[in-house]
């Protein structure tokens, strides 16, 4: 059942409000009903874009990872935008908060494939890690700036130790699953646990030094390879 249009989108009160614009602006009456009546004119919205929390977060990922963290004032962030820093400080209370959201993104993506992938009761430990590479490297795909920043941290501040703990955590739950691959003998086991998981994620990690968006050849592909390269090798 159609509903009946509120007197505000009715055509003749449409009409009163366009010609009486019109005739204070010293326009006849007909031109006013050439103007268009039965439709309000189109307001279009003046001054700098606009930004949502989540394009904030991303936008700003991009500009720490181009320019450096500790290089980037708020100001830098702001201008990069093309918004006022009042703006961005509306989402966040400061550059510290808005570096912990974009690392936070990244880790908190890898932290929770690695947790699912460990505790998958279907697969041997061996196929797990296999899983866990395989996903990880989807998302350094998808979170590419967050990850990159990820990686560069140094611990400088509380934001940049916290993240550090969580690198730390994430490599610890990859080295369990490499000790039980290699307990099970699914892992060659002349090699420490501790050297095959930095060997492992060192391929993985290097992605961030090459990849851009819209690299030829597609995430799931990338992803193949190198879990491919890094259990099976390069032997046909």
């Amino acid at each position: 059942m159609s509903k009946s249009p509120s007197p505000a989108q009715t055509p003749s009160n449409a009409t009163e409000s366009v010609t009486g614009d019109l005739a204070e602006a010293g326009a006849g009456s007909g031109s006013a009903a050439e103007a268009g009546v039965g439709s309000e004119p189109k307001r279009t919205r003046r001054g700098r874009p606009g930004y949502d929390r989540e394009t904030l977060i991303n936008k700003a990922t991009e500009v720490f990872v181009s320019r450096g963290y500790d290089g980037t004032s708020m100001d830098t962030v702001a201008r990069e935008l093309g918004i006022t820093k009042s703006a961005i400080y509306h989402h966040v209370k400061s550059k510290e908060e808005l570096l912990r959201l974009a690392i936070n993104r990244g880790t908190d993506a890898l932290a929770s494939a690695v947790e699912s992938e460990s505790h998958r009761q279907d697969l041997s430990a061996l196929e797990r890690l296999r899983h866990a590479v395989h996903s990880s490297v989807l998302i350094l795909i998808e979170y590419h700036h967050s990850v990159t920043l990820l990686l560069r941290v140094r611990g400088n501040s509380a934001v940049e130790r916290d993240a550090l703990e969580q690198r730390r955590q994430i490599d610890m739950k990859i080295r369990a699953l490499v000790t039980a691959a290699i307990e099970e003998g699914g892992v060659r086991a002349d090699f420490p646990p501790g050297l095959v998981t930095r060997l492992l994620f060192g391929m993985v990690n290097s992605i961030t030094e090459w990849y851009r968006p819209g690299y030829p050849v597609d995430p799931e592909t990338i992803a193949e390879a190198v879990t491919a390269m890094a259990f099976n090798g390069l032997a046909e």
